[in-house]
């Protein structure tokens, strides 16, 4: 195993830099140039492509080809990512529409996969000059823009009647509606990119997410680097029959229900969800 806290030493401002060049678009919207990407996959910006490209160049600079692949939202995939051990994972702009719409709710994602799981991740949100970060067996933490950090913890919460539900503005169905109708809890607060309502989970501000897939599916590159700072900060992430999720594979789609929690609960609102799902089929 390679040493992830060196890794990490190399990896932290990268994610800085990427969102230094997402915030210099966010403040000249005059400059950003928008185009459809087609189907189910939405807009990108010159913000995204940008970011990517830098995101892309640096790690390869510090890592190279040999050990690590690449596998980016805004980059052509290639199967060759198939034969690594090692897969960075990455989302130059998770949340392009809350971008675009200007609700301050987008955020940077860089994880490295080890054997289909995550095993390091970077969230940084530029709005709010924050960077979750998180590497496994060593914990969760925030850093802020002066390089001061702390630790971070999900909620000790262990009732569902307290917890928080963190969910979507954009991306709801009928299906999640009808599990978050049985599910008993204090609040729901939209929040916009996934980055963001893991980050939330991971530091105690909310305390469950749920995504149920349609016509199309969260990615890779959604969850790899959320999923680790999520777990290294006590919480969980499984599909619903509490099967964990596997990156970089064939398929980058994440399909089914997903659960995130503070871990308290988790099988219970895994089984909420399963059974409201089974009763919307009858």
């Amino acid at each position: 195993m390679l040493n992830l806290n060196e890794i990490m030493l190399l990896a932290r401002p990268i994610a800085w830099g990427a969102s230094d060049i997402l915030m210099k678009y966010y403040q000249e919207p005059q400059d950003l140039e928008i185009r459809f990407k087609g189907g189910e996959e939405g807009n990108v910006t010159s913000a995204d492509l940008a970011a990517n490209d830098f995101i892309l160049s640096q790690l390869k600079q510090a890592f190279g080809t040999d050990n690590f692949a690449y596998l980016s939202e805004e980059t052509e995939d290639n199967s060759d990512r198939l034969a690594h051990e090692w897969v960075w994972i990455i989302d130059p702009m998770d949340g392009t529409s809350d971008f675009i719409r200007r609700t301050n709710e987008f955020a940077v994602h860089i994880g490295l996969a080890y054997r289909q799981r995550p095993v390091l991740g970077l969230v940084a949100t530029p709005v709010q000059e924050r960077l979750f970060q998180g590497i496994l067996g060593n914990g969760a933490y925030i850093e802020t823009r002066d390089g001061g950090q702390q630790s971070i913890q999900v909620s000790g919460k262990t009732k569902l009647e307290q917890m928080v539900v963190v969910a979507s503005r954009s991306h709801r169905n009928h299906q999640l509606e009808s599990i978050l109708q049985k599910l008993p809890k204090a609040a729901e607060i939209a929040v916009g990119s996934i980055g963001g309502k893991f980050a939330a989970i991971a530091s105690g501000k909310a305390d469950v997410y749920i995504s149920v897939s349609g016509k199309s599916a969260p990615k890779d590159w959604d969850y790899c680097a959320p999923e680790i700072i999520l777990t290294e900060a006590g919480g969980q992430l499984t599909h619903s029959d509490l099967s964990l999720l596997s990156y970089n594979n064939l398929e980058l789609r994440q399909w089914g229900t997903i659960v995130a929690s503070n871990g308290h609960c988790h099988h219970q609102i895994c089984q909420i969800s399963k059974d409201a799902i089974a009763s919307n089929k009858k």
